[in-house]
């Protein structure tokens, strides 16, 4: 749970090795009223960063559940320094909500473990519509923000462990 101890849209400023890293964004288009403002929030961070879209693209994918595969697409044919995937999945009456959430969270670590390139969960799991507008721009940041810092963190120690 965020909280105003740990809430890293207030992300602390470090100096980051960053070599014109190639990043991919995608989004699902499922619950975009929430997904395209965690798009705005990444864009913005990788921009503030002096990142252009030369370093990064933006691609929709239909939901979640197939983030992980696009990202596995781009990584085979692209190879990016990372790949942010942005989502958001709001609790219903069924069951359905936690095959997704667990497949999506599941594959995406998989992936990153697996390939050695940094694959970012940005995905909400909430209860309710409420908690995913605060957690995209709300009392709670944009962990689409978080999700871009984490990928640039990432793609710096990558950057790092490989100068030794």
């Amino acid at each position: 749970m965020a909280s105003t101890l740990k809430n890293l849209s207030d992300y602390k400023k470090t100096t980051l090795k960053l070599n014109n890293p190639k990043i991919v964004i995608l989004v699902s288009e499922w619950n975009d009223q929430i997904t395209d403002v965690l798009a705005q929030g990444a864009i913005q961070l990788l921009e503030e960063h002096q990142l252009t879209t030369k370093n990064y693209q933006v691609h929709y994918v239909p939901g979640t559940f197939e983030l992980s595969t696009a990202a596995s697409l781009f990584i085979k044919k692209q190879n990016p320094d990372a790949v942010i995937c942005l989502g958001c999945v709001i609790q219903g009456e069924t069951r359905h909500f936690d095959f997704i959430c667990n497949a999506s969270a599941n594959a995406i670590a998989q992936l990153g473990t697996k390939t050695a390139t940094p694959v970012i969960f940005g995905v909400l799991t909430t209860d309710n519509l409420e908690q995913a507008l605060d957690r995209a721009g709300g009392k709670h940041g944009n962990k689409g923000t978080e999700a871009a810092i984490t990928a640039l963190k990432m793609i710096s120690l990558a950057n790092i462990l490989n100068r030794t």
